[in-house]
């Protein structure tokens, strides 16, 4: 909402020199959200003047029109004499008045204007367009003045080009802002001052006589007031302080009868409609939209209406949307000059049915925006009444008698409050005194004592419960006056195992190289494709958004690395080529079995049936980390060569991050999307006694980096650390560091290929018992030396007691142990036996 600071002064008497500045940090202080104050007019010097165009010369020989004219400045430049100008606009002819600076005077944006010679003439002053006074953007040709203002009159009063004007930026839950009178009543509040209210107004009661209207849906539309001016002079214009005030505030002037609606409205708050009464047949009726009907709107778009729209017609059919925009058949053209007789509508509609409806046709237009944030529905007959006494004074229309009023009749809201309720809310005390008087300041009604009885105003439809009339309190009172509170949390709580694991996974990561990212857990359907996930796989099953926040990514998350490869491709694209990147969060894995969510009550606690009726809605959400990175792994330099990321790495990730849990992986090889089918690994934890696959690793497959427009050889992993969690013993204990000397043996042992490492290894650690302490694999060697089709696995064992050394003999025979449970379990034999 832009506020000019001269509109606002009609309305509340501001200390004369209180500027923009001062009124912006006042209604900050209150709780609106002044994002700038523009200074209009600024750098802008006279003599800036009403200038009478006397003769105009046309230029030839030129690639565009030239003229060279004669303009009656009065006694501005001194002289009396006429000024001699050239110009390139052609909108304006002899007799015309217009807008001329002389020279000497200075254009917004510092243009300083002299006496010049130009196309072969001398021209001494500049005549003016809108855009070039900063009065707007409008650049097709000069201002032509009404032709009452006399030569020499000071242009920049006439114009009210200096001004400043408040932008601000109206929440939802204010929309009573989005007019002067309510952001005056804010200012006057701020200020201790009082308010002038446009909307008090001396009204006629509705009578038998009217417009006639018909309001079939009283839920959709609950009050709808007609009135009917006649005789308008079709060439009456819009005046200048009403075209001025128009464009500060933001809007084009159009024509007379639809400026002096846009203006009520930005004064009241109360959209209005102006029809041609002479394209209106029948009777102004209100209902829902039939199944199939369309309208043409003021924007020329042709609309299949739903069902749910909320629509005024005539006995044609539809003729405006209602509350959003009207309807091309019965407007009133841009000039005005074929409508001298006009109905005006000032209705009060459903917010929710007209927000619905300007989302659902993509039509969001000034009166939406305020009806579906709340409209004071007791201004309608006001509005309608400043409307028609404007159209009667700038127009010499006639108003007609018959006044409409189509009322549902309701009751005023009325909420129940402990005077010292706004003290609980704070934290600190008000008194009644000062709650009673704040709330009385922005329109309650308030009775009682230690328990008020407060009667909200029709302004402020957002004033539902308690909280909301202590917010109104605080605000009033001063955020900033709020003393500042530490909680005080109760001892013996900390973060949970959960919480830790996931603090120690991120440390871990972070260790080891890699770098935490963030991302929406949104994604749409063709990111499965590029992963190469089959039809059946379950993270094709989706939840699927109703309000998404792009049309393109309507789904959550089932899987962390669609979001994580994005993130990978835009630092590449940006020049970055060595990447590790991880993230930890939660995917959504619906299961089909979720129930209907309940509608919970807003007037009391949900009880627990209720809170785990919601929770069985909802899919299940496990936690996942994943890692992927490209590019170089180890940097090369003065200290070696480096080596590129490959997918041992994202394996490597996912022992890391189980290391942290307390769990021991287990490694298999595995084909799975969206990884390439030999180089991609399975990951398994031991849960109750049972392996459980909790997640897989290795390089992406081919056809997905190109899908995906990713490096080669991309490497990723993702894990399930609930999963983890579950196969963890709990916290880790550190073990007994014992004092005794270790044993190690080595052994090779020759299996085929197809053995995976990790199950030769789980055979050694099951054969060599308690005293084995670790062990390692360092090597992988084949050829013809040990034949084809067999590999060679070299293990080195370290051993050792708790209680005493080793003796040979002892760590050779539990060397022999794994060895043999190797041999029995995978069929390995020792290398060179």
């Amino acid at each position: 909402m832009r506020v000019p600071l001269s509109w606002l002064r009609e309305y509340v008497d501001l200390p004369a020199g209180e500027s923009g500045r001062d009124v912006q940090a006042k209604l900050i202080s209150a709780g609106l959200e002044v994002e700038t104050v523009e200074q209009l007019g600024a750098g802008l010097k006279g003599p800036l003047v009403v200038g009478k165009v006397l003769t105009i010369e046309e230029l030839t020989g030129f690639k565009k029109p030239i003229r060279f004219c004669t303009v009656d400045v009065g006694t501005a430049n001194g002289t009396g004499e006429p000024q001699e100008i050239v110009c390139g606009a052609t909108n304006f002819a002899v007799g015309d008045k217009v807008v001329v600076i002389l020279p000497g005077g200075v254009l917004p944006g510092n243009f300083e204007i002299s006496a010049r010679k130009t196309y072969g003439r001398n021209s001494h002053g500049m005549i003016c367009s809108a855009r070039e006074l900063g009065m707007g953007d409008d650049h097709d040709g000069i201002i032509v003045l009404p032709p009452e203002h006399e030569a020499g009159t000071d242009a920049i009063e006439l114009l009210e080009l200096v001004d400043e004007v408040l932008d601000i930026a109206v929440t939802p839950d204010r929309g009573y802002c989005l007019s002067m009178r309510g952001v005056a009543r804010e200012t006057a509040i701020a200020y201790g001052l009082p308010l002038r209210d446009p909307a008090l107004l001396d009204v006629p009661g509705p009578n038998s006589y009217g417009y006639e209207v018909q309001v079939a849906d009283p839920v959709g539309c609950d009050r709808f007031t007609a009135r009917t001016v006649t005789g308008l002079d079709p060439e009456a214009r819009s005046p200048i302080w009403l075209q001025r005030r128009l464009q500060k505030a933001g809007m084009r002037p159009i024509s007379l009868a639809v400026d002096v609606t846009n203006y009520v409205m930005l004064e009241l708050g109360q959209p209005l409609h102006a029809y041609d009464r002479h394209r209106i047949e029948g009777a102004i009726g209100v209902r829902r939209a039939q199944p199939g009907e369309k309208l043409t709107t003021l924007d020329g778009q042709v609309r299949v209406l739903d069902p749910e729209d909320l629509v005024i017609t005539d006995n044609h059919g539809p003729i405006g949307l209602a509350g959003v925009m009207g309807g091309a058949t019965t407007e009133i053209d841009d000039t005005g000059a074929s409508t001298t007789d006009v109905v005006i509508e000032a209705a009060h509609f459903d917010p929710v049915a007209i927000a619905r409806t300007a989302r659902r046709h993509k039509l969001s237009s000034e009166a939406s925006k305020r009806f579906e944030r709340g409209v004071d529905p007791q201004a309608a007959a006001a509005a309608a009444q400043r409307t028609v006494d404007l159209l009667v004074l700038l127009a010499g229309g006639t108003a007609e008698a018959g006044v409409t009023e189509v009322i549902a009749p309701s009751a005023p809201h009325t909420i129940t409050i402990p005077a010292d309720h706004p003290d609980k809310v704070a934290g600190m005390a008000y008194g009644r005194e000062t709650v009673v008087r704040r709330l009385q300041q922005v329109g309650c009604d308030v009775y009682g004592a230690d328990e008020l009885i407060v009667t909200v105003p029709s302004w402020r439809p957002d004033l539902r419960d308690p909280n909301d009339l202590a917010e109104e309190v605080i605000r009033l009172e001063g955020y900033e006056n709020l003393p500042s509170t530490l909680p005080k949390p109760p001892s013996g709580r900390g973060l949970t195992e959960s919480q830790k694991l996931r603090r120690r996974v991120g440390r871990a990561l972070a260790g080891a190289g890699y770098v935490e990212v963030q991302n929406y857990p949104f994604l749409g359907e063709a990111v499965f494709d590029q992963l190469g996930l089959d039809a059946d796989d379950p993270r094709r099953v989706t939840a699927t958004l109703a309000n998404p926040l792009s049309d393109e990514e309507p789904a959550l998350r089932t899987t962390l690395l669609p979001g994580l490869l994005g993130a990978l491709r835009r630092n590449i694209g940006r020049g970055a080529h060595d990447l590790a990147l991880f993230e930890t969060g939660l995917v959504f894995r619906p299961s089909g079995e979720e129930s209907a969510p309940p509608r919970l009550p807003v007037d009391r606690r949900p009880t627990d049936a209720e809170i785990a009726a919601l929770d069985a809605a909802l899919p299940p959400q496990p936690r996942h980390v994943a890692v992927v990175l490209t590019g170089a792994r180890e940097q090369a330099g003065w200290w070696g060569t480096g080596r590129p990321a490959q997918w041992a790495d994202a394996i490597e990730a996912g022992r890391v991050v189980a290391a942290e849990a307390g769990v021991e992986l287990i490694v298999r090889q595995d084909q799975q999307a969206p990884f390439h089918p030999g180089r991609c690994a399975a990951l398994c934890a031991v849960v109750d006694g049972e392996e459980v696959l909790v997640g897989a690793a290795g390089e992406l497959h081919p056809r997905v980096i190109k899908a995906m427009h990713l490096p080669e050889r991309t490497s990723a992993l993702e894990l399930d650390l609930g999963g983890l969690e579950r196969a963890s013993g709990g916290p880790v204990v550190a073990p007994r560091v014992s004092a005794f000397p270790v044993a190690t043996q080595d052994v090779a042992l020759v299996v085929d290929d197809s053995v995976p490492a990790a199950e030769v290894e789980g055979a050694l650690r099951s054969g060599a018992g308690e005293l084995l302490e670790s062990l390692r694999l360092f090597d992988i060697f084949t050829g013809e030396q040990i034949g084809t089709g067999r590999k060679s696995l070299a293990y080195s064992l370290r051993f050792r007691a708790p209680d005493r050394t080793l003796t040979a003999e002892e760590a050779s025979a539990a060397r022999d142990a794994a060895v043999s449970a190797a041999a029995e379990r995978t069929g390995a034999v020792l290398r060179g036996a």
